[in-house]
């Protein structure tokens, strides 16, 4: 008899640049405890704005922050994102999570195992590589990597049903009362959700924590 494993509930958003940081981490810790914990990312719908909202808005904000991302966690934003965020005049872009959930809810079903790598990829395909997550065309290169047949992606991409998906999450994420991205909790067998990180933790502690509730089990 084999017994269940606990659940480690990652909480991000693509657009999370303190998510982008913590994605080696989370990667790390995922592969870390591999054996004793399922793992789970909810997409938490950061950016939902009920009318289009122009980059313009967040782009002084942006730019003072990520230099506080990179001094905290070692990550690199690319010029291609910064372009948009130094120049939001001239940038077309117009920042919405729900796009990128939809996407996360599409993988899940391919590959449930790989869905922190995914997270990873998409936070890199914006704040490295600057594509805009709210185009279709933006995920053409996962596609490719990960073997998801195109036409089947983007029919899945355009449904009602997965778009239903994604905002499910994003209530599931407001059950759990986060207040901010990334959050993880462990989830024990009687159902009991630990709070191991709120906001970027390095890997040493967020271990440790995790540790610490496995060994109350």
């Amino acid at each position: 008899m084999t017994m269940e494993k606990m659940t480690l509930i990652y909480c991000y958003d693509a657009y999370c640049g303190w998510c982008y940081g913590f994605s080696k981490v989370i990667t790390n810790i995922a592969n870390t405890f591999k054996n004793e914990l399922d793992v789970e990312v909810l997409s938490g719908g950061m950016i939902m704005p009920e009318k289009p909202v122009h980059i313009k808005v967040s782009a002084d904000y942006i730019l003072k922050a990520y230099k506080t991302v990179e001094e905290a966690t070692g990550i690199r934003f690319g010029e291609d994102y910064l372009w948009h965020i130094k120049n939001p005049e001239d940038s077309d872009w117009y920042p919405n999570s729900e796009k990128p959930a939809i996407a996360m809810c599409i993988f899940k079903e391919f590959y449930p195992e790989r869905m922190v790598e995914f997270s990873a990829d998409l936070q890199y395909s914006l704040h490295y590589e600057g594509r805009d997550l709210t185009d279709d065309e933006a995920y053409r290169h996962l596609l490719e990597k990960y073997s998801i047949n195109e036409e089947t992606f983007y029919t899945k991409l355009k449904s009602e049903e997965y778009k239903d998906m994604a905002h499910y999450e994003f209530s599931l994420v407001q059950q759990l009362k986060v207040e901010g991205y990334p959050t993880v909790f462990i989830q024990t067998k009687s159902s009991t959700f630990h709070m191991v990180a709120r906001g970027y933790t390095d890997e040493a502690e967020l271990e440790k924590r995790i540790k610490a509730v496995l060994g109350e089990q």
